[in-house]
């Protein structure tokens, strides 16, 4: 049995990973999962006064377990690892495209004046900076304001910590992934728009072809079981955070959306997707040391190992 240790991963972006550990799909593949907490040590609060990516490290979360030789693998938004392998001391690249699409919405409390997207203009929205609903957020927002009328500010990784700062007025707008937007909407809070969202898988040269395939072969039986069930792997979104917070061990999986939960098998990172990915990022200033989207993948793991996976 080879070893894996990876950075831990909640249900939103890692439910097909979670079932294939907790069902023993790894296992079926001759490998050993084990989990390690990315989370221990990460500061949780809103800084105003920060108002771009410039100077923040990318490894304050994802990755950095990694980073520091303790993990082999993490997944995270494409676009986040795509600046953290840029900056990686330890090697990583991107290997392909996790199995979950991921779901997020900009939001505002129920008191909130702002209705539409528009009416955003210049409102600072507290994000994760080089996180998924960091990226989205700006992704949303250019379809109805000039870049320029766009206004961030840093908020903690992690919805429920976003949540919090919504509801007690520190923040007038973020973003947020389940379940803690279900948990928003039952308190209120009004969605302004919504996007999905893809990951990536980044691994060091110590995760082979061979090895990458099995994992991957183990997520794709994961993906095939939970789009034949998916109400009965809901619970996941709730047991992951039950312990810690009773208003999510309150839910119930009929208040959760199925929709809103999109898992599909791991795929490469299309060439022509990868490309204006790199040209988006370069244009919101990030990349600027990258001189190709090839320098943060490694395509040849990545050929050979969703072939395969197959």
């Amino acid at each position: 049995m080879k070893k894996l240790v990876l950075e831990t991963t909640a249900p939103f972006q890692g439910l097909p990973e979670l079932v294939a550990y907790d069902e023993g799909l790894f296992e079926k593949e001759g490998l050993t999962v084990e989990w390690a907490d990315r989370e221990q040590g990460v500061e949780k609060k809103v800084e105003s006064g920060v108002t771009s990516p410039k100077g923040v490290n990318p490894f304050s979360s994802h990755g950095k377990l990694f980073e520091q030789g303790k993990a082999d693998m993490y997944n995270a938004c494409e676009w986040g690892n795509y600046c953290r392998v840029s900056e990686t001391s330890a090697g990583s690249r991107q290997l392909g495209r996790r199995a979950i699409v991921a779901y997020s919405a900009l939001v505002v409390a129920p008191d909130s004046s702002v209705y539409t997207p528009q009416q955003l203009a210049n409102i600072p929205i507290g994000v994760p900076f080089y996180f998924g609903t960091h990226y989205i957020a700006l992704h949303m927002l250019e379809g109805f304001l000039p870049r320029e009328m766009i206004k961030l500010c840093r908020a903690p990784n992690g919805s429920r910590y976003r949540l919090d700062a919504l509801m007690s007025g520190e923040l007038q707008a973020t973003t947020l992934t389940e379940p803690h937007l279900t948990l928003a909407e039952k308190k209120g809070c009004r969605t302004i728009c919504s996007a999905f969202f893809h990951g990536t898988e980044v691994a060091s040269d110590r995760v082979d072809a061979e090895t990458y395939a099995a994992f991957n072969r183990a997520v794709r039986e994961a993906v095939r079981r939970i789009n034949a069930n998916k109400r009965g792997y809901l619970h996941y979104f709730i047991d992951y955070y039950k312990k810690k917070d009773p208003e999510i061990a309150a839910l119930t999986i009929d208040d959760l959306r199925e929709g809103r939960i999109v898992v599909c098998d791991p795929a490469p990172i299309p060439l022509d997707e990868m490309q204006r990915t790199y040209d988006w990022l370069k244009s919101w200033g990030m990349l600027e040391e990258t001189a190709s989207p090839l320098q943060l993948v490694n395509m040849d793991v990545q050929q050979h190992a969703h072939v395969a996976a197959e």
